[in-house]
């Protein structure tokens, strides 16, 4: 069986934990990181073909203490995080997984450098404990939101006028530059890709053989792919948000509504990291792709708004902090239907907006460009509701490839499984 299938040495692979329950890894088994203990659980389920029942609500915390407890949400954890069945039987990864984990061993460690700089005594520490290593989880119930984070102190002044003009109130509120360093981090370390990837990035778009052969996909395998690719990126939304401060420390429905509304949102604005405006592309699948690759969905009117968002947020040329903080800004929006705290979130969004407006006035940014964000928002809020009116159509003809194909996670947040007029439904799965 296979169970170190990269060139790298056990040292560097143990470094990630047991991407299942936190323990410490002891390799790569299956085609993911875990440690030998679900590796072993893992090879016994599909050796026999077991089939487990959850005794709660399918949402257990699997975690190092608690990972004998259900074995149904144990393996489901392991298929969502990516162990392949197909590894078990033949034993052997693709040379796409090996390069995949590859990338993420090296990612961390550019993480851990970059965690180190940024905890050097120059550095205002949000926490003293270390933040906890990247490893997206799929669940937005209990077992996916349990981390706590320290909740800002600072004095805000509830009343300032949204758009207008707090200079002098921002300049000596401490608590902005506290905020701003605290959400630049965490946008930083919950990046898809890091900066130092985005300059190595090879810029090479899809000839148009390669264009002709996405065109000539089939409407549902096209659908399952960028639904992957966008649940990808949504996982490390997720973690974004974790890392908010004041975002744990709402309640489980209020994290929940929030994700489950705004999570697509971030991933438009994180699109513009990898948008080429010259060429009208983004990074997809490996190479940067127009409008055109993304013709078989049957959707063009989405995907060009999308491509015009992006093309109109990068021209604002949005500094790193100035992305991290308009996408918690949009993140916890406080007029999300089903929020039982609003004014909690609105205390934690207009906490975020005067941090923005206090790096935006420490850039010698224009004026107005506040405005034209907060334009950006309703934005955002059309193609998000514009992609869940086309999952829906395409559901009604091909619910069975929803249902079976669709990664978890996607169907967890855009209600592909669920009634939608509660989405407090999302926990009794």
């Amino acid at each position: 069986m296979l169970t170190s299938d990269l060139c790298l040495s056990a040292a560097q692979i143990e470094i990630i934990p047991c991407k299942i329950c936190g323990d410490k890894s002891s390799g790569i088994h299956y085609g993911v990181i875990t440690c030998e203990g679900c590796k072993g659980f893992f090879r016994r389920s599909q050796q026999s073909n077991a089939v487990y029942s959850c005794p709660r609500q399918k949402d257990c915390l699997i975690d190092r203490m608690s990972r004998n407890r259900c074995q149904h949400c144990r393996l489901q954890k392991c298929l969502a995080v990516g162990m392949s069945r197909d590894a078990v039987k033949f034993g052997r990864m693709s040379k796409k997984q090996r390069d995949s984990l590859y990338a993420e061993v090296q990612k961390h460690r550019l993480q851990q450098q970059q965690q180190q700089l940024q905890q050097s005594p120059q550095v205002v520490s949000p926490s003293p404990a270390e933040p906890e290593p990247l490893s997206p989880h799929y669940g937005l119930s209990s077992s996916g939101l349990t981390e706590l984070s320290d909740e800002l102190e600072g004095y805000v002044d509830q009343n300032s006028p949204e758009g207008g003009s707090v200079s002098s109130k921002v300049l000596l509120c401490p608590f902005s530059d506290h905020l701003s360093q605290i959400v630049s981090r965490s946008h930083l370390e919950t990046c898809q890709y890091l900066g130092e990837e985005l300059q190595q990035m090879s810029w090479q778009s899809f000839v148009q053989e390669e264009v002709e052969t996405y065109q000539s996909k089939t409407q549902e395998v096209m659908w399952q792919l960028c639904a992957v690719k966008i649940t990808e990126a949504i996982q490390y939304v997720v973690e974004f948000a974790k890392r908010i401060d004041g975002f744990m420390e709402l309640c489980q429905n209020d994290q929940i509504v929030l994700l489950k509304a705004g999570s697509l949102e971030v991933v438009f604005i994180r699109m513009c990291r990898l948008f080429d405006s010259q060429k009208n592309a983004v990074y997809f699948d490996g190479k940067f792709a127009g409008p055109d690759v993304f013709r078989a969905l049957g959707c063009d009117d989405l995907i060009s708004s999308v491509f015009d968002f992006a093309q109109s947020l990068c021209s604002l040329h949005l500094t790193e902090d100035e992305l991290a903080l308009f996408s918690a800004f949009v993140l916890l929006s406080a007029d999300r239907s089903w929020l039982q705290d609003k004014l909690q979130v609105e205390k934690l969004q207009q906490k975020t907006q005067l941090a923005l407006q206090h790096v935006l006035q420490k850039n010698q940014r224009e004026e107005g460009l506040l405005t034209k964000l907060r334009y950006k928002v309703s934005v955002l809020r059309s193609l998000s509701s514009r992609h869940t009116e086309k999952l829906s159509a395409f559901r009604v003809v091909h619910s069975d490839i929803v249902r079976t194909h669709f990664p978890p996670l996607y169907k967890e947040l855009f209600g592909a499984d669920l009634d939608l007029t509660d989405p407090t439904k999302i926990q009794q799965q």
